[in-house]
């Protein structure tokens, strides 16, 4: 989490944090995994705003999002049914993709990985399935933000972008 836990001190927080982070050391090079579940744990955090900013130093992208509660706990959300809009955060992430593939660059599709998907029908239960790690849990939010994806791009073309 973007907090500390058990007295343990996390150096990547905020965006104020990333922007230390790559000021530090500025190189193609220094980049950052833009943890949407991590980063979307703090009310504070807006992540299509960190998106954009950090966007030329982003080199992984992890989705997953997050449910907050009151007293700053936060629990593990469906991938479009959580407190970040992942559909806004993937349309930056998109929009730094056409970017970087209009200036002919060799990296211009950002990796990404969704996480955290939730036990589904037989696995709930089953030997050797991890939460948050299980096979159709996470084709399950796979299938969602490839959707999202895809519905993005679709529009952008219909908008002769």
């Amino acid at each position: 989490p973007p907090f500390s836990l058990f007295g343990l001190p996390r150096i990547m927080s905020t965006a104020d944090d990333a922007r230390k982070l790559i000021a530090a050391a500025p190189s193609p090079a220094n980049g950052l995994t833009l943890c949407a579940g991590s980063f979307g744990a703090r009310a504070d955090n807006d992540l299509t705003a960190m998106a954009r900013e950090f966007a030329a130093n982003i080199h992984f992208v992890h989705l997953r999002n997050v449910k907050r509660e009151a007293d700053g706990s936060f629990y593990e959300a469906e991938h479009l049914a959580g407190d970040s809009d992942m559909v806004s955060l993937v349309a930056a992430i998109l929009d730094e993709e056409q970017r970087r593939k209009k200036e002919g660059r060799d990296d211009c599709q950002i990796p990404m990985r969704p996480d955290h998907g939730h036990l589904l029908a037989d696995e709930v239960g089953k030997k050797g399935v991890n939460p948050g790690y299980s096979f159709a849990g996470r084709l399950k939010g796979l299938a969602e933000l490839r959707g999202v994806m895809h519905a993005l791009e679709s529009l952008r073309c219909d908008n002769g972008q």
